[in-house]
């Protein structure tokens, strides 16, 4: 078995030590290590993290593969450090069956950049009328632990209460994209003053609200765990705050664009920064910043969202809604949490590593850097900055919305199992 031995690492930016790779596992971390014959990787103080975990990526495949593919995709999460994504159901056929996440499983699986869980509907042809197979996707090779509509919100609270009901039994978890339907109808942005000024239909903050109001209550009726899909607004992270006091079992997670951008950025009328949920208030993207740091909302999850040239390069109304994340995200992260002084090097290891991975049960990822443990790892270059250049990326697409923007931090080397899938920022 191949060794490796990459030499002052600071270890989720401690201080730096040595950590030798044999195999698929960590062998030992110390200081002054050293084994024959091993490939040396001179770390020179760059951070040393876990793999990095997305409970929410969009890889379209299958149906979609002129977005991305699994390969593409998880060749995008390597690039950013990933060793561990959430595959969303809203694929074509809908991941509403046992066959179709296992077909997504498997390729993961042949990508061999990074492990792929799919996530299951929690409805049918994400219709909202009639549960999936739920019980069918978990006990198939896929083993699906998480459900989701994620891009239509499970809107019935009796179909909503089932889901939540019939999770139970097997210590899933229901991940709900938290809109309203009927107060988002025509919305193309933030609703407030920059919508009003510029005539475009509005997507309120009560419609994000009043569905994790609800859904935290059916989640604490039921004794279920539900997790809230990229929370977005300052009041759903008090109404988070309220039901994690009471004790109820729930969870949530921010996207990188929502701790950086508002909706300032629309009045360019540039497609590239319509996402769902919309672009927010500067009041919004403090208040979820500090609840990143304070631990009211879990994890950082990219959402990443690619969408081919044509569904992008048009007119507003007439645009696609998501962005590209996976190769941006920890950059993002340390220009907003680390770089801040919200967040050290080990709270950004729980919020993309650890704590993603215990909600999605992704066994093996978001473990300890020490002896013993699966070499799932991520080596981060922090001093570095440079512009975003979306014609380096791995993913099959461009939304970005930092092209041109300088951000700090590099991913220079990722490992999954203790197999390089990246080395001195270049794919193997």
């Amino acid at each position: 078995m191949s060794k490796t031995l990459i030499r002052g690492a600071k270890v989720l930016g401690g201080e730096p030590q040595d950590v030798l790779i044999d195999g698929s596992v960590v062998e030992a971390v110390g200081q002054g290590l050293s084994a024959e014959g091993a490939e040396v990787v001179e770390a020179d103080g760059k951070v040393l993290l876990p793999g990095l975990v997305d409970l929410h990526t969009h890889l379209r495949e299958p149906g979609r593969e002129d977005s991305e593919t699994v390969l593409t995709g998880t060749r995008a999460a390597a690039s950013g450090g990933y060793t561990s994504v959430f595959a969303m159901a809203n694929t074509f056929p809908v991941a509403d069956t046992a066959g179709v996440v296992e077909q997504v499983w498997r390729l993961g699986q042949e990508s061999g950049y990074c492990d792929v869980q799919p996530i299951g509907a929690v409805t049918v042809g994400l219709e909202g009328a009639k549960l999936a197979e739920l019980g069918a996707m978990h006990e198939s090779a896929a083993g699906v632990t998480v459900f989701s509509d994620d891009g239509k919100c499970v809107h019935d609270a009796v179909i909503m209460r089932r889901a939540l009901e019939y999770v139970k039994a097997f210590g899933g978890v229901v991940a709900q994209h938290a809109q309203e339907p009927r107060l988002t109808e025509g919305a193309q942005m933030n609703e407030g003053v920059v919508s009003a000024e510029l005539g475009l239909g509005g997507w309120p903050a009560v419609a994000e609200e009043s569905i994790i109001a609800r859904d935290v209550l059916l989640a604490e009726h039921v004794g279920s765990r539900v997790h809230i899909c990229h929370l977005s607004t300052a009041g759903s992270v008090e109404i988070v705050r309220w039901a994690k006091s009471r004790g109820i079992d729930v969870t949530a997670e921010v996207t990188p664009h929502h701790l950086l951008l508002t909706d300032e950025l629309v009045r360019s009328y540039n497609p590239v920064y319509k996402v769902n949920p919309p672009l927010r208030t500067e009041r919004d993207v403090l208040a979820l910043r500090e609840a990143l740091a304070d631990g009211t909302i879990d994890i950082v999850a990219t959402d990443h969202a690619p969408h081919p040239h044509e569904d992008k390069d048009c007119e507003w109304a007439a645009a696609a809604m998501g962005m590209v994340g996976l190769e941006t995200a920890l950059s993002v992260v340390q220009e907003t949490m680390v770089d801040t002084g919200l967040l050290d090097w080990a709270g950004v290891a729980d919020r993309m590593s650890f704590t993603p991975a215990r909600i999605g049960q992704a066994a093996g990822h978001g473990r300890p850097v020490s002896a013993g443990e699966p070499a799932n790892l991520t080596l981060v270059d922090t001093a570095y900055r440079g512009r975003v250049d979306p014609a380096g990326f791995a993913s099959r697409s461009r939304n970005t919305p930092y092209e041109g923007r300088e951000l700090p931090g590099r991913v220079t080397h990722t490992w999954l199992r203790g197999k390089a899938t990246l080395v001195d920022g270049k794919l193997t």
